[in-house]
């Protein structure tokens, strides 16, 4: 083991986080969801998630013979929702090619819809204790500091010196313990903004500490301006009940409801293609518009409430829709905006 690793285990076992609940009573099932959810979003918010998921879903079979719908619904608010329409992929491909047993081996694993490289290492690792390195945001921090790998981790070049760093480290005794010391190192002390140096158990091994310069690496995403794109969002509202459309299975907001949308304020076109007839508008608002933003772009999102005196024969050419009833609302995944204008809608209407 290498200095930095004994230091980083001896760190571990004193300061570590071993109480979340996904490292409780562990399975291939529970790590690997935990590993899904926690892509870019953080512990404390992944905790009710996660919990949830698996009340509902003990097993991967259980995972598999899920309506996608219920999955997605079970996701809405965590975002990033490609992450659950491969969690589903992968939990079917799991139940059905390998009789619902994850596959030991990390080629295999790592070809399953929606695990990477170090997504499988993790799960490996953590419940079998098989040697393999992970490299997450925390780990990449944690290494780029310590060795002063200079350059954004999002390049190819960048990213292979700090996999070589990894595995240069990784110890094939207590890999278990190594990485997940790893992780917290970069959630607890090697912290984006305020990394606690001071705390650091390689803080005498840190070339950027001793530099003086921590805060440089790793070396920041290229900025670029966001390009800002427009939608209306169509909300037709009869007796306590609004029409929503499931998108295409790809795609922003994929396999999600949202409400009918233009790409203009003329939204007779949306309306004609429902059979909303003129005089059963009883009302048409402009709503509050407000902004939603991708890691590409930003949407500027227009509501334009309808209320109807009757009820449109809606016939969806391809995909589904459904009228969802504000008052017991079906179990079905929202796109964001989509969940935000619901809850915000005047209470009158329910």
């Amino acid at each position: 083991m290498t200095p930095f690793a004994n230091a980083i285990v001896t760190w571990y076992d004193a300061y570590g986080r071993k109480e979340l609940p996904w490292q409780q009573n562990k399975t291939a099932y529970s790590v690997w969801l935990s590993e899904i959810m926690l892509q870019q979003t953080q512990v404390a918010t992944v905790i009710p998630y996660y919990q949830r998921f698996l009340a509902r879903f003990p097993t991967v079979i259980d995972l598999a013979n899920a309506e996608q719908d219920e999955v997605l619904h079970l996701w809405t608010g965590l975002g990033y929702y490609a992450r659950a329409r491969n969690l589903h992929k992968a939990a079917k491909i799991v139940a059905n090619d390998y009789h619902g047993e994850f596959p030991v081996e990390i080629e295999l694993l790592n070809a399953l819809p929606g695990i990477g490289r170090s997504t499988a290492a993790a799960i490996l690792s953590s419940v079998y204790k098989q040697p393999h390195a992970i490299l997450d945001g925390n780990v990449k921090r944690t290494l780029a500091r310590c060795f002063a790998v200079e350059g954004w981790p999002g390049q190819k070049k960048v990213e292979n010196q700090l996999w070589s760093y990894a595995e240069q480290h990784t110890p094939t005794q207590d890999t278990d313990k190594y990485n997940q010391a790893m992780m917290d190192m970069g959630a607890m002390v090697c912290t984006r903004s305020k990394p606690k140096c001071s705390l650091c158990p390689v803080e005498s091994l840190c070339v950027a500490k001793d530099l003086g310069n921590p805060l440089d690496y790793p070396g920041k995403k290229p900025k670029k301006e966001k390009p800002v794109k427009e939608t209306w969002f169509v909300i037709l509202h009869h007796n306590g009940k609004v029409w929503l459309e499931q998108r295409p299975p790809t795609g922003i907001w994929g396999g999600l409801f949202c409400f009918p949308e233009s790409n203009n304020s003329d939204i007779q076109t949306q309306l004609e293609q429902r059979h909303v007839q003129a005089q059963s508008v009883q009302l048409q608002q402009q709503l509050i518009a407000f902004r939603h933003t991708f890691s590409h772009y930003h949407l500027d999102i227009t509501p334009i409430l309808l209320d109807l005196s009757k009820q449109p024969d809606v016939i969806m050419e391809a995909g589904k829709g459904l009228w969802y009833n504000l008052s017991q609302p079906e179990e079905v995944g929202l796109a964001a905006p989509v969940k935000q204008l619901l809850e915000s809608l005047p209470f009158e209407l329910r």
